[in-house]
């Protein structure tokens, strides 16, 4: 197991104006959001850049979290028109969000460029069994798609397109496992991907290239083709501090969480390879990465389900918390004491 990517961290203002969500980030309120750093492929440095550039905003208010994005595209197309479709089929832009990054109840959105939508949710990620429930809903979504260009023409060449979504906290809060809007100084975990189909042109119309899978453009690195990891999705703060004045804090249990998360691949290949969970870390094949003395603060115990493994955390105020994790990659939730 390669050691973990850093995850992107992004400070998320409060709006000052009233958003309208038209699909052009043009707004007053989004001159204060900075953007994303441009999307890079899923798997990270090992992979070349991504061909055309992708950067997200976000912005919160009382009953919203916002969302824009600016999607680079010279041909802008989509043909899915019918909700909750599989949208990844087309060129697409998608969001994933764990409110409080115990990897578990987690939302996606999927959103093409004719503004079809499929939004369901994760009650676990797929490699611990799932399973996603597409028919869960968003009530009072409001999305909106702005092509600047013309879809769906292969005659005209296309600047790109753009996003604006607005999620209501009332929808997500069920979930959420955290206060709905957010406190202040309270960090998600939510990451943005971008499918991007190469395609070539015939009769006039658009096909995908044969044989050819999709590109994947992230904006935080999953390190595997894989979005349903969300131990790797980037760490978003919510502050009412004056745009640019508000200061990221890092997460004093990104550590241990990282050393948690190794601990859980490390014991799905030994009950591979054994067909029993280990008893202790020592019989763990942990990966190089994981210094000696930081391995043996891991507590191993086996449950009638399967196991545990925990660390004992040192917080900046003097306190410590105890970081969990079991054999369904469930955390210890973020921000609780």
């Amino acid at each position: 197991m390669l050691e973990p990517n850093l995850p992107r961290k992004y400070l998320c203002y409060r709006a000052r104006k009233p958003i309208l969500i038209d699909g052009r980030l043009d707004d007053e309120a989004w001159q204060a959001a900075s953007w994303t750093d441009y999307f890079v492929d899923i798997e990270g440095d090992r992979r070349p850049r991504p061909r055309y550039r992708t950067r997200a905003k976000m912005l919160w208010d009382d009953s919203y979290f916002y969302i824009g994005a600016e999607l680079e595209e010279p041909h802008v197309w989509a043909t899915l028109t019918q909700h909750d479709s599989v949208i990844f089929h087309d060129n697409d832009f998608e969001v994933f969000i764990d409110p409080d990054g115990d990897n578990h109840e987690y939302y996606e959105l999927e959103i093409n460029a004719l503004n079809t939508t499929w939004d369901l949710r994760l009650v676990k990620p797929y490699r611990d069994g799932g399973p996603a429930l597409n028919e869960w809903e968003i009530p009072g979504m409001r999305t909106a798609v702005h092509v600047d260009g013309a879809i769906n023409d292969p005659n005209q060449q296309d600047a790109g397109w753009s996003v604006e979504i607005a999620l209501p906290w009332a929808s997500l809060e069920q979930y959420a496992g955290r206060t709905c809007p957010p406190r202040e100084g309270d960090q998600w975990r939510v990451n943005f991907s971008r499918v991007e189909w190469q395609h070539i042109i015939e009769g006039g119309t658009y096909r995908k290239v044969p044989n050819t899978r999709e590109d994947n453009w992230v904006w935080s690195p999953q390190g595997v083709i894989d979005m349903h990891r969300p131990e790797e999705w980037g760490f978003v703060q919510f502050t009412r501090a004056a745009p640019g004045r508000g200061r990221f804090e890092d997460d004093p249990t990104w550590n241990a969480r990282r050393l948690l998360m190794a601990v859980y691949h490390a014991q799905r290949e030994f009950q591979g390879r054994f067909k029993r969970w280990a008893r202790s870390v020592d019989e763990l094949p942990l990966p190089t990465w994981i210094p000696a003395p930081e391995a043996q603060t891991i507590e191993l115990k086996l449950t009638t389900e399967g196991w545990t493994a925990s660390i004992q955390v040192a917080l900046p105020d003097g306190e410590s918390r105890s970081v969990s994790i079991r054999q369904d990659s469930r955390l210890t939730p973020l921000g609780r004491r």
